[in-house]
């Protein structure tokens, strides 16, 4: 039956429109829908904007209220905690490819072990972040568009860059430089 699932999300729903569109309402409830029989863990009222990948879905949580942004991709086991927010093009990728030996091409050294990732509540994803293997961003936090995440951070964090670095925190006065 997943299988069905996957092939009405994939063939059909991930094509529906998204706001402001006409018909935008019927797609949000078809994808969240199918979410639920998807995904690892699916909140209430999340919504999944159009052509948004997840694989099988059964490594991927998302909290309630949180929206997943329009062509994002995720591969592996990752958590999006509640009212979290993102922009379209968002990767976020648990999985990597093996590299140390010279002597064996990169694509026959298989993947290294998978990093989870963990993204907290109420956490803003700018347009085209990319997350890597093994991060975890605090609650209340702002990732900057065109971020690339390499490290975590801890609540309240204002991130942005290539690498992403602290550009100061949410919290009244507690500016960083």
């Amino acid at each position: 039956m997943r299988n069905v699932f996957l092939f009405i999300y994939y063939g059909l729903a991930t094509f529906i429109p998204m706001k402001p569109m006409p018909g935008y309402q019927l797609g949000y409830f078809l994808r969240r829908i199918l979410a639920k029989k998807l995904l690892a863990f699916c909140g209430n009222e999340i919504i999944l904007k159009n052509r948004c990948y997840f694989g099988n879905g059964s490594k991927l949580s998302v909290g309630d209220r949180s929206q997943l942004g329009q062509n994002a991709r995720f591969h592996g086991a990752i958590t999006i905690g509640n009212d979290v927010i993102m922009g379209p093009d968002i990767v976020m990728m648990s999985t990597s490819h093996a590299f140390e030996d010279i002597n064996i091409p990169i694509n026959q050294q298989g993947e290294v072990p998978e990093k989870p990732i963990k993204v907290g509540d109420d956490v803003w994803v700018g347009t085209r972040v990319i997350i890597l293997p093994g991060v975890s961003i605090g609650n209340h936090s702002i990732i900057g568009s065109g971020s690339v995440v390499t490290k975590s951070f801890p609540e309240n964090s204002i991130i942005a860059g290539n690498p992403a670095k602290l550009i100061r925190s949410r919290l009244k006065n507690k500016s960083v430089r």
